[in-house]
């Protein structure tokens, strides 16, 4: 971990005099989270992470890795809140008092406050390490930084501070999965009120969520239109090889969820459960659109919700909880760039616009 150690030493007397604190931290790929750095926060105290490094996921697969920007995530602890970066690094406000706490994310999250649901074997066949400097602030990160930056223009802080300045937040009313982490690749676009959203992900992945609370009946259909100007796979999406993708989904009450997804080359009406493991028994996948001769058009899409469901998953649940936009475009590290608006839940005596 040279480079964050040369970091963190050319930084720390500037820091030190600003009233921040600074650490340098190796994390392992094989080591289940949780690393606690030593740095004990205060409520409402910011703090920057810069990572770097790569942890790769198979053997066999040299491709299939992930940067800070998929495994580097914190806490504060006991009791705070788990937050991702979303690049090489990120900034973050203290929920609780307690001791800044790193780990590698792999798998899935049982609960905001960073159990993990994946086993150690699962760590076991990764490979690499992050490196990490944690920049503990008196005041806020930006504020730190504008005084660190005209005698220490680091590249990773100069990049810190452009993607603070240039934050991008989720449309209003959604927000991204905990299972799954925060990232920058959604936001609101259009015009203002007109619900549009669009879609920017290179080598990176996002859940957007909307809380939903209707009922599931024969009659239930979804509507949505949709433009894809860019699809992040040419292969086969239901391999853990090459699942990468764009769908719009519904999450029901039983947990499941079934997602509408726009194929590069599956035929239409494939349904597949997701090849990742740990969303194989959660999530299932139906082809509504395939190849790209239509792509950087608008379409609209209507699915009979009930009939999809006890086709592709089984008995349909009673209730729909929510709604997701979904992207992924890490496996072979390309770019998905889609929009979406005008999605409603119909039903007879029912138009339910999803915000």
């Amino acid at each position: 971990m040279h480079d964050v150690i040369a970091l963190e030493a050319g930084l720390a007397p500037a820091a030190a005099a600003l009233g921040a604190r600074t650490r340098a931290l190796h994390l392992p790929a094989n080591r289940r989270p949780w690393l606690g750095t030593g740095l004990r926060l205060r409520r409402g105290q910011s703090y920057t992470l810069i990572g770097s490094g790569r942890i790769g996921w198979s053997a066999r697969h040299p491709h299939l890795h992930g940067g800070p920007g998929f495994h580097l995530w914190a806490r504060v602890a006991p009791g705070g809140r788990i937050v991702n970066v979303t690049r090489d690094s990120g900034s973050f406000v203290a929920d609780v008092d307690g001791e800044l706490e790193l780990g590698i994310y792999l798998g899935m999250w049982r609960d905001e406050q960073g159990a993990l649901d994946t086993p150690q074997q699962a760590y076991d066949r990764l490979a690499g390490a992050l490196d990490v400097l944690v920049l503990a602030w008196p005041g806020s990160a930006a504020h730190g930084l504008d005084a660190l930056l005209p005698t220490h223009a680091a590249p990773a802080l100069v990049a810190e501070r452009e993607r603070l300045a240039a934050a991008v937040t989720p449309p209003s009313g959604w927000d991204y999965l905990v299972e799954t982490g925060s990232s920058d690749i959604w936001r609101a676009c259009g015009a203002p009120g007109d619900g549009r959203i669009c879609l920017d992900a290179h080598d990176d992945q996002g859940i957007i969520r909307t809380a939903l609370d209707l009922p599931l009946t024969p009659e239930t259909t979804l509507a949505w239109r949709w433009r894809l100007d860019e699809h992040p796979s040419s292969k086969a999406e239901d391999s853990t090889l090459s699942h990468d993708y764009v769908s719009i989904a519904l999450e029901f009450d039983d947990g499941r969820d079934l997602t509408w997804i726009w194929s590069s080359c599956l035929p239409l009406e494939h349904h597949f459960a997701c090849p990742i493991r740990a969303w194989s028994a959660r999530e299932t996948h139906l082809v509504v659109r395939s190849g790209l001769a239509e792509a950087g058009r608008w379409l609209e899409e209507r699915r009979n919700v009930h009939a999809d469901v006890a086709r592709a998953i089984g008995t349909p649940p009673k209730r729909i909880v929510a709604a997701w936009l979904i992207a992924v475009a890490t496996f072979q590290h390309g770019r998905a760039r889609a929009a979406f608006e005008g999605i409603r839940v119909l039903q007879p005596g029912l138009c339910h616009d999803v915000r």
